[in-house]
């Protein structure tokens, strides 16, 4: 069974797309980028502040689907500028408080969509 996941009141979509989507046991959620869910609007403040909103609306998406970051098995980073890899991962690790990681990958792009300097996505597992 496939569940397509939108949070159109937390997180209206820019484009179309489904914030996640659940395909048996994993969940696969669409790139976050430092979107103010309150306004919509992508910020472009330190990397820092990026990171954390960032983070935050995954947590959002993962919260929607019932489960954390404890269940995230791979995460994807992409990022514009890799002199950036420190202060991200130092945020970032805040966020897996078992103190264990999924596997990662971390992409330096020439840009992302709108104008921000970091997108993450995830899979998760879902199932028992």
């Amino acid at each position: 069974m496939i569940n397509f996941i939108t949070l159109s009141n937390q997180l209206p979509p820019v484009a179309p797309y489904s914030h996640a989507v659940k395909a048996g046991d994993f969940l696969f959620v669409t790139g976050q980028l430092a979107e103010d869910p309150a306004t919509g609007e992508i910020i472009k403040g330190s990397i820092e502040a990026q990171t954390h909103l960032v983070m935050e609306n995954l947590k959002l998406v993962l919260a929607e689907a019932g489960i954390s970051f404890g269940q995230v098995v791979m995460a994807r980073i992409f990022l514009t500028d890799f002199r950036y890899y420190e202060a991200v991962n130092q945020i970032y690790t805040s966020y897996f408080t078992t103190g264990r990681f999924p596997g990662r990958t971390t992409i330096g792009v020439m840009g992302l969509a709108g104008i921000g300097d970091i997108e993450i996505d995830l899979i998760a597992y879902c199932g028992s």
